[in-house]
């Protein structure tokens, strides 16, 4: 995991605690607002926990909307931090219960984002520490290496393993994707729940998107 100073931890902190609000939620690539503010966007399994990341990161209970039903994020959602950048929810994938067309529907959606997005600055993809990665991972990493945007994993739900596991799923999952070309070279581990790895993880995306306070 990279280093960060306590100055930064600390801006991090201020710069998050700011105003975030729910801009758009889009369904079709006309749609997405005009790309005049950085963007970080998140990835990931259905149910990883993208909507308790995105609101653990900002300290607000409901402004991405959690749902028992995986796979209910099927459009691209936009969110404001206080007109310093954007986080993006991308569609979940892995569904067990969405028609092949639906989810061909929204997982090209996602793509066509990823492909033509000038002020995309990174992807967190976020996987459960408890699995790590697993083969339905795999066409989400070969998507963004051939986007050639820039990823960075993020593992959730850290407070659910044992004492030790975090750190033994964070090194083989930095292995696994020591040769992908587009990969960032480091794995944050997080709980949105207990607070885990937020601090770091709001710094990481402060210093990727170049916002100041």
């Amino acid at each position: 995991m990279d280093e960060f100073t306590p100055e930064e931890l600390e801006q991090g902190r201020i710069l998050f605690a700011r105003p975030a609000t729910f801009v758009m939620g889009c369904a079709k690539i006309e749609q997405l607002p005009d790309p005049d503010l950085p963007e970080v966007a998140f990835a990931g399994r259905s149910n990883v926990g993208k909507s308790s990341l995105i609101n653990g990161l900002v300290g607000m209970h409901k402004l991405a909307r959690a749902s028992n039903e995986p796979g209910r994020t099927r459009e691209v959602n936009f969110f404001d931090l206080d007109g310093k950048m954007r986080l993006v929810d991308l569609p979940g994938y892995g569904w067990a219960k969405a028609s092949k067309s639906t989810v061909k529907k929204f997982q090209d959606l996602g793509r066509d984002y990823l492909r033509g997005r000038v002020t995309l600055k990174r992807v967190y993809l976020l996987i459960d520490s408890r699995h790590g990665l697993k083969k339905v991972d795999d066409e989400a990493l070969d998507a963004l290496d051939l986007a050639a945007v820039s990823y960075q994993i993020v593992l959730t739900k850290a407070d659910k393993l044992k004492k030790g596991e975090a750190e033994k799923v964070q090194a083989a999952t930095l292995k696994a994707i020591s040769k992908r070309p587009a990969a960032y070279p480091a794995v944050i581990v997080t709980s949105a729940e207990k607070g885990d790895g937020m601090p770091e993880l709001r710094a990481e995306i402060m210093r990727t998107t170049g916002a100041e306070l």
